[in-house]
């Protein structure tokens, strides 16, 4: 029985390139001189630390621009609301998405099945195994998931007759 899965994986390896590379444009460009901006990353969460919310909203623009060069869609970051820190600096906590969430996974399982597709979807973890009789009915599966509104970028892999 024809099966592929749908799975949401980010490259940390990638992602970490990309923060040096950030960190290497905020020390070199003049608008920065003299400024504390910076970005961490402790296991799936980033730390943005700047001067103020202009230089914060500058540092998304840079780690965004970074990350679509390493081929990582800017949607594997979940943005929390800005917290003021000392003086008029700002800290904000991004969440990297690894994985499909519980909620979003029966959402795409409830979403298909209503479809009316002739398609079974079971969630095994953090991804969802498709299976079908035909492999039609499979790649109609993925095109009707890609025009979904999910704000995760996703991945299909393990296509197998």
């Amino acid at each position: 029985m024809p099966t592929f899965d749908i799975v949401s994986k980010t490259d940390f390896a990638e992602i970490d390139n990309a923060l040096q590379n950030v960190a290497r444009e905020i020390e070199q460009r003049y608008d920065f001189k003299g400024s504390h901006c910076k970005v961490e990353r402790k296991e799936q969460e980033l730390t943005i630390h700047a001067d103020d919310d202009l230089k914060l909203k500058q540092v998304h623009e840079i780690l965004q621009g970074h990350l679509a060069r390493r081929k990582i869609e800017a949607g594997v970051l979940d943005y929390k609301d800005p917290e003021k820190a000392a003086g008029q600096s700002v800290r904000q906590k991004v969440t990297i998405r690894n994985g499909i969430e519980k909620d979003l996974a029966k959402r795409i399982v409830k979403d298909i099945k209503g479809s009316g597709l002739k398609v079974q979807v079971a969630i095994q973890g953090d991804e969802l195994r498709v299976s079908g009789k035909k492999r039609d009915d499979l790649q109609a599966a993925i095109q009707f998931v890609k025009e979904l509104k999910v704000e995760q970028p996703l991945q299909y892999e393990n296509f197998r007759d």
